[in-house]
């Protein structure tokens, strides 16, 4: 038998170039832990996002809707969209994902910030192209250095408003100008995900943009403010063309029943967001001042989330503080992958969990 130069099957070239994700760590089992290191929703789902999914146990026999029909609805009804423009994943990561795999390939280039999701270079990567890296300016991406990275072979930009982990957001003013200064061939993919939280005169999410352009695409989550992570469940709005190109690409089935239930109850309840953005509202000023008061540098932030900065040097660092707080029951994200290794991204959680984080880093700055 003649042997092949490998083996064993081999991935396509620059796949295991590609950093994994490596998502958000929980903590011991059995252990009061407060888990404050992915961005989840302190108040759990709605009830009536609860009740629709477990009434959706009871046809667990049948295949979903591979429209989701109702969802889109939902979605539809409460934004004043058309439906047949909407597209649903498997959270917004299978949506970029599906976008980079419609759109990119090799040869290809797709532009990212700097501290931008570090989703976007594995779908960049894992699709052949070239992932390429724009500098942000404090945090904050620069629609200037965005511009000066696209050349003939751009393709796609990301831009997450507001981003994560950083938590800071473009005015819609200067995501106009992106797309603005882009070819017409460049698709714009605006990653909304904690858009609901955003509470300035000067932001919007895209949805105007996408309506009125063929080159911009917006995507959305039910994993942060509607606290449905679990469900894997997000949104895309797009242009009818790119529509039609997801809608080609997708799995047959990619939204499981239960999570369209769940979806479009959430998606009606919006009592619950209201009190979920009020709670944001209150805490994430208050975790800001109280972390400042301790001497650390906190990223101006209008998400669930901040990113915290810890001294470089000694006994303080950042990752002496992760370490310190695990040991007492706190849980949250190091920023090591993003590049910075001297901060710590802490999600916003209950009031019990707040009070207790700044007590504890209280002690460990002392």
């Amino acid at each position: 038998m003649t042997m092949t130069s490998h083996s064993r099957p081999q991935p396509r070239p620059g796949i295991l170039d590609i950093s994994p994700y490596v998502p958000g760590k929980s903590g011991p089992k059995g252990a009061k832990v407060h888990k404050l290191s992915s961005n989840e929703s302190p108040f759990g789902a709605s009830a009536m996002a609860v009740a629709a999914y477990k009434a959706a146990g009871d046809r667990l026999e049948l295949y979903p809707d591979g429209a989701a029909t109702l969802l889109r609805s939902a979605i539809a009804s409460r934004y004043g969209l058309m439906a047949e423009h909407i597209v649903c994943g498997a959270g917004s990561d299978e949506l970029l994902q599906l976008l980079a795999h419609a759109y990119l390939g090799p040869g290809d280039e797709a532009i990212y910030s700097q501290y931008g999701f570090l989703v976007y270079p594995i779908a960049i990567q894992s699709n052949g192209a070239t992932a390429v890296v724009a500098p942000e300016t404090d945090y904050l991406a620069d629609v200037d250095a965005i511009l000066a990275r696209v050349t003939g072979k751009t393709r796609m930009v990301f831009l997450a408003n507001p981003n994560n982990p950083t938590g800071r957001y473009l005015p819609f003013s200067e995501v106009r100008r992106l797309h603005a200064g882009l070819p017409a061939g460049v698709l714009l993919v605006l990653d909304a995900a904690y858009a609901e939280y955003v509470r300035r005169n000067d932001y919007e999410a895209g949805l105007e943009l996408v309506a009125t352009s063929s080159n911009v695409v917006m995507t959305r989550t039910f994993s942060k403010i509607y606290g449905l992570a679990a469900l894997r469940l997000g949104w895309a709005y797009c242009p009818a063309h790119v529509a039609d190109v997801l809608n080609r690409v997708r799995g047959p089935f990619n939204i499981s029943g239960p999570a369209i239930a769940a979806g479009a109850a959430a998606m009606a309840d919006q009592d619950f967001v209201e009190r979920a953005i009020a709670h944001n509202d209150i805490w994430l000023g208050w975790l800001s001042a109280e972390l400042t008061r301790l001497g650390l540098e906190v990223t101006p932030s209008v998400g669930n989330f901040v990113l915290v900065h810890f001294p470089a040097d000694g006994a303080r660092n950042a990752h002496a503080a992760d370490s310190y707080l695990q040991d007492n029951g706190f849980v949250v994200r190091r920023m090591d992958a993003y590049g910075l290794p001297g901060a710590l991204r802490i999600t916003v959680g209950t009031q019990e969990a707040n009070h207790g984080l700044v007590a504890c880093l209280k002690a460990f700055m002392s």
